[in-house]
């Protein structure tokens, strides 16, 4: 094996996004994340002091989303977001790009509203990941997008909210890592959901993964390592 288990688990970040879950399944899920010592953990933004305070002391990060999952806010609806996550203890923000801005090329404002988060994000010493939205974006559009994130310094260029028409594709993890320099990781969101899958994007470049499933990924890495099960109150 070229790996081992905590590499694979600092590559997901466990999913809680969905509007139906409710304040136990959110408190579940946190914990479930530090049983497995994920990377994080990406939870509804009202949730987040909640989830900041479960993680203190791990190496589970507490995250959450701005502008979800269209990216049509304002940017100062954004930039308030992006304050009240930091207040909350936000250590990395996944934030969607103003997806009708790209699509009409207005390329100046899509820079302007990703600058705006990157740097009181950056400034705050946190770490910020750049939702595209693929799945409504031509090559080329990915492609320019890529060279802003790169020349913004953003942390993570990542595929999709999960909320889209489609996720993450291995085409477009090749070109967003093909188009992205060293400094700037990549990100799948929608669509991992087997160890195997989870493997087969490592080996394109991928460095984190946004996952609900993280629960049986991790017990097949576990049993693949020959490593003892997990103990847990819930899946």
């Amino acid at each position: 094996m070229d790996y081992t288990y905590s590499e694979i688990a600092e590559m997901i970040d466990h999913s809680l996004l969905s509007p139906t879950l409710t304040e136990s399944q959110l408190e579940s899920g946190c914990k479930l994340a530090l049983d497995y010592q994920v990377a994080s953990v990406c939870i509804m933004p009202y949730a987040l002091k909640r989830c900041s305070e479960l993680v203190a002391g791990s190496n589970v990060r507490a995250s959450t989303t701005i502008g979800f999952p269209h990216g049509g806010h304002t940017t100062s609806t954004k930039i308030a977001e992006t304050r009240q996550a930091l207040e909350d203890g936000g250590e990395e923000l996944d934030m969607v790009i103003n997806i009708s801005k790209a699509l009409s090329g207005d390329w100046e404002y899509v820079k302007s509203d990703i600058e705006a988060v990157t740097q009181l994000t950056h400034e705050a010493g946190q770490k910020i990941k750049v939702i595209f939205e693929n799945c409504y974006l031509e090559d080329n559009q990915k492609i320019e997008l890529c060279r802003i994130c790169a020349e913004l310094n953003v942390d993570w260029v990542k595929t999709s909210t999960g909320y889209g028409t489609g996720g993450a594709t291995h085409d477009d993890l090749k070109l967003m890592r093909a188009h992205s320099p060293a400094s700037v990781q990549v990100k799948a969101a929608g669509g991992v959901r087997t160890f195997e899958e989870l493997l087969k994007v490592r080996d394109l470049g991928v460095t984190r993964v946004g996952a609900s499933r993280t629960a049986d990924m991790l017990d097949t890495c576990r049993e693949t390592l020959d490593l003892e099960p997990l103990e847990r109150v819930t899946k």
